[in-house]
């Protein structure tokens, strides 16, 4: 059944949410099989004012690169009319280049979850009391070699029992889940003069107040008590001026976040022998071309949830873009 993928049929169900039990929750009764394995469709929702859907441009790339979010979790999926739904669907089944597919499959699902090894009748009995557990992919990462870690086919979860699973949804999931949901706005910084600026002129440089704010999103198993909420506050924003000919305000590059809570400072008339508190300085004109800024935002993330309420750090995220800069040579600058 290698690489083999089936869609059965929707359906409902009623059975316990969560990692130690909860409310019933519905299940989308969907499901595909992908080596062999049944996987689910996730039922969790997002909401927030960085969720997708709002004025955006990316996502945030963690700086610990050796941390991403979760590629795959198990979750409540499928009733016991639905493991059977689906069962019937894919006995049902039948392909030109695969004549008797649907029968084969469909005889190593029954073995499972109606002969008794390890479930019987598809544990009909057990209608309402608890659900069957199922391998979910991220969404947002579907082709990430870790999903395979998943690789469990349903099992049974009495209704507010713990499923036993280390990879089962829980509130750092959600978190963890929420982080790759928040939509970061664009990176591209305000230059004064702007249009282009002249070699040795200091180029001030900030962002909108407005726009770079606290972001977050809360992600939530429907019908459960389990939700958490990732938080995102911009920090600093690194500038690259995109040639070796070129100093930074600071020296760093790194412009900090200020006290009012803006990243950089907005030139106003009568500064024009002022040191920028952000900024660039070309030494060098671009010729007829331009040079490429790179301004990236560092955010601090953490998250809190349902059952612990306490902060809970989260790897710092990045997110940056490129603007073009024309710089001109000139004998004197009168501001």
């Amino acid at each position: 059944m290698a690489g083999l993928s089936l869609v059965a049929v929707p359906g409902v169900a009623q059975a316990s949410g969560g990692k130690g039990g909860g409310k019933p929750v519905e299940g989308s009764g969907k499901g595909d099989m992908k080596g062999g394995v049944i996987y689910a469709e996730t039922k969790i929702r997002t909401s927030g004012n960085g969720t997708k859907g709002t004025a955006k441009t990316g996502t945030l790339t963690a700086g610990d690169h050796n941390w991403t979010p979760p590629a795959c979790w198990y979750e409540p999926a499928f009733s016991p009319k639905e493991i059977e739904a689906q069962v019937k669907a894919w006995r049902g089944l039948d392909l030109p280049f695969l004549s008797g597919i649907g029968d084969f499959v469909g005889d190593v699902l029954d073995s499972r979850y109606k002969d008794g090894k390890p479930y019987k009748d598809y544990n009909l009995d057990k209608q309402g009391k608890g659900m069957f557990w199922a391998a979910v992919k991220n969404p947002n990462r579907p082709d990430d070699p870790a999903a395979n870690a998943c690789n469990k086919q349903p099992f049974w979860v009495d209704e507010g029992e713990d499923s036993g699973e280390p990879l089962a949804v829980s509130p750092q999931v959600l978190a963890e889940y929420a982080y790759d949901e928040i939509e970061i706005p664009s990176t591209k910084v305000t230059l004064a003069p702007e249009g282009e600026t002249k070699v040795n002129l200091p180029t001030w440089a900030w962002l909108d107040k407005a726009r770079f704010k606290k972001l977050s999103v809360t992600a939530t198993l429907p019908d459960t008590n389990l939700s958490a909420t990732t938080t995102a506050t911009p920090e600093s924003l690194r500038i690259e001026p995109g040639t070796k000919d070129a100093e930074t305000y600071p020296a760093s590059g790194v412009c900090k976040i200020g006290k009012d809570g803006r990243i950089g400072e907005p030139y106003a008339k009568g500064n024009a022998k002022k040191t920028p508190p952000c900024g660039v300085k070309y030494l060098r004109s671009s010729g007829d071309g331009s040079y490429d800024l790179k301004a990236t935002i560092t955010w601090k993330v953490s998250w809190t949830s349902t059952t612990d309420p306490g902060q809970h750090p989260m790897p710092d995220g990045e997110f940056g873009g490129e603007q073009n800069v024309v710089v001109k040579e000139i004998q004197s600058v009168n501001r």
